[in-house]
């Protein structure tokens, strides 16, 4: 991280306080006052786990790859995307019953799956595309491709009908596109990760590391500024960007010739500035790191007009942050959590819901968790 981010990019990581052992259902743990903000306090109690294991079918086609993950009011569903890239089957959404209530978490269960179209009606070929995000708007499904750096596929996020069917795609801004040289744009696998819907129809879109321009990706000594995209959802034009300083890989690998990384795996809007975001880290040996942070975008400053994040003298203000939940150290061993919604449980309680990704992993499993919302920050 540069200097001039130095300044702009303190924050106060706030642990929350941990009173009982996280495997005890209604444990709760509570974040007050994050930002110096009394209002913005945050309390979740511990509801469970439920997992699907690698390998159930469903339709002649393998469960997996929960990417995204959004709460359907009107029929008390949720949905949730899966990134399998038309290889294993047509790039889909599920629609899952998930039976949970204030004593717990009793199961998760498939009610329908419905494959995703391209522009012109038809089911996406084979690794055309890589959904990672999804979220009920006002006028449809959004959705958010990953895209691929590799083949020089642009990440994109789209609107879809509820049978699946194009409606309109939302405008990249400059400097999103991938690159053959790495100049500028997306680096592979680092794309459009994040998805949130603000209640006034605004829409984030999040990468999980920087864009080549603007700086290296994580490490274990220093962070990654990830830009967050701000549309009006209306008309899918941009409005402005943001940066969120994703914080240094928490832990090492245990193997010599081992790999780790961090990232910023999936957003979801609290109000119109504050919003939750999914750290998720990986090293091996060792497994996940989950960190979900509370960031607040009332006073970051708009990068729009900045071409280079590494490269400005411009003073840039990021989005402030404070740790809400980090799962390892309350008891969890979470999987690769990449999804998140906010919800209702059968019994009308304010549910926060988990999902990860098994990477169509025997290794792996697809593993939802559930909180209890006590207390959400207050406008």
């Amino acid at each position: 991280m540069t200097k001039r981010f130095l300044a702009a990019a303190a924050f106060v990581l706030l642990s929350s306080t941990v009173t009982v052992s996280a495997t005890d259902i209604r444990a709760t743990f509570e974040t007050a006052c994050p930002f110096g903000d009394c209002a913005a306090s945050i309390s979740l109690s511990y509801l469970g786990e439920f997992v699907i294991p690698t390998g159930h079918m469903e339709n002649g086609v393998e469960f997996g790859g929960i990417s995204g993950l959004d709460f359907d009011a009107a029929t008390g569903d949720y949905l949730a995307i899966s990134d399998d890239r038309s290889e294993r089957g047509p790039a889909r959404f599920y629609r899952l019953d998930v039976d949970v209530e204030a004593s717990g978490l009793k199961g998760v269960s498939v009610v329908s799956q419905v494959t995703l179209k391209d522009n012109n009606g038809e089911p996406f070929a084979a690794k055309t595309v890589d959904p990672e995000s999804i979220r009920l708007g006002k006028d449809g499904i959004y959705w958010g491709s990953e895209g691929d750096g590799k083949a020089l596929l642009a990440p994109f996020v789209r609107v879809t009908a509820p049978d699946g069917s194009f409606v309109r795609e939302f405008k990249l801004p400059r400097g999103f596109a991938p690159t053959a040289d790495k100049s500028t744009g997306i680096r592979d696998n680092l794309a459009f990760e994040d998805l949130a819907v603000t209640p006034s129809g605004d829409v984030f879109v999040g990468v999980e590391a920087a864009l080549y321009q603007d700086g290296p990706n994580p490490s274990l000594t220093s962070g990654s500024l990830s830009r967050i995209i701000r549309y009006d959802g209306a008309s899918g034009e941009p409005k402005a960007e943001y940066v969120y300083p994703v914080s240094p890989i928490p832990q090492a690998a245990t193997r010599a010739d081992g790999g780790n990384d961090n990232g910023m795996s999936e957003m979801l809007a609290l109000d119109d500035h504050r919003l939750l975001a999914v750290e998720r880290s990986y090293a091996q040996g060792y497994g996940n790191t989950i960190k979900i942070m509370m960031m607040d975008l009332a006073d970051a400053t708009d990068v729009s007009a900045i071409a280079s994040l590494a490269k400005t003298d411009q003073r840039v203000v990021p989005a402030r942050k404070s740790q809400v939940l980090d799962l390892r150290a309350i008891g969890l061993v979470p999987d690769n959590i990449e999804a998140m919604s906010l919800g209702k449980a059968k019994d009308g309680t304010d549910v926060l819901i988990l999902g990860s990704d098994n990477n169509f992993s025997t290794s792996q499993k697809t593993q939802f968790y559930a909180f209890k919302v006590v207390r959400r920050p207050q406008q």
